[in-house]
């Protein structure tokens, strides 16, 4: 069995930015089928889990009475807490965590996770999981393509340029083969060694077109490359992605069929 890698608690710093500029947000098409099949009742509670800049917790914030939020980069949990300000409505609560720590006083109708659960500790979570859902609601793990995740020739080009500066400015940042774990023990097994019952996986495609501005934002935003890697190398960066791209700005361009996606999984139980 192997043991889940352990991801650096910082990979994430500094990026909340590009972060909240550059990261798509999730189709209503599933947002709007998330909320239908858990059922949300309009007068429960949302936690979303290491929820960054709060991509999930605010488009979903209007279906809930209130919305809790943690991510374990202060930065990100910054801008949150700007964004809720700027809304007014007090509905959005945001803390700094670690999902293996958080105590919450309540139990949620529904928790979300969006693109994180594989840098958890699996098995920890997901017994705090199991207690933070009320019985008869509802966990969502949701996850969105990558803009070099595909066959189109400018995403090989782009991705050629990603792993090669991943190489030597970002290298050791992401640990090795660290898909491994989740080969072996799928996050569903997990889930269910904790309690949850699988109900289904929902995909949906939409179309979008990039500009290499957003490419490199998009790049800025991950774990691997992020500005403060790359430092003063950024204009150099910046360059060979512009270099490598320029020759597909014509025609179909810079055009994706994102794949977003979630796992719908329920706590077994009566709702209280």
């Amino acid at each position: 069995m192997a043991d889940d890698p352990e991801f650096r608690p910082n990979l994430f710093r500094g990026t909340a930015p590009d972060y909240d500029r550059f990261r798509l947000a999730y189709p209503e098409s599933l947002l709007d089928d998330l909320l239908h099949r858990a059922a949300v009742t309009g007068k429960g509670l949302l936690l979303d889990v290491a929820c960054g800049t709060g991509q999930v917790a605010f488009a979903l914030a209007g279906a809930f009475r209130e919305v809790w939020a943690f991510d374990q980069e202060p930065d990100m949990i910054r801008v949150v807490r700007e964004k809720a300000e700027a809304l007014g409505t007090g509905r959005v609560h945001a803390e700094v965590a670690e999902a293996e720590a958080f105590a919450p006083a309540a139990t949620f109708e529904l928790v979300t996770i969006g693109n994180a659960f594989h840098r958890l500790r699996r098995d920890a979570v997901a017994r705090n999981l199991y207690h933070w859902v009320s019985p008869g609601g509802h966990l969502a793990l949701l996850w969105s393509d990558s803009p070099w995740h595909g066959d189109a020739p400018w995403q090989a080009a782009f991705r050629e340029v990603l792993d090669r500066w991943q190489a030597t400015a970002g290298a050791g940042r992401v640990p090795a083969n660290w898909e491994e774990s989740r080969t072996h023990r799928p996050d569903r097994l997990v889930l269910a060694e904790a309690g949850f019952e699988f109900l289904g996986e929902f995909r949906f495609l939409s179309a979008h077109r990039w500009t290499v501005d957003e490419l490199i934002g998009f790049a800025y935003s991950t774990s691997f490359l992020p500005r403060q890697v790359l430092g003063a190398s950024a204009p150099a960066f910046e360059a060979e992605v512009r270099s490598a791209l320029d020759r597909f700005r014509g025609g179909a361009g810079l055009r994706q069929v994102m794949d977003d996606a979630y796992e719908l999984y329920l706590r077994p139980g009566i709702p209280g």
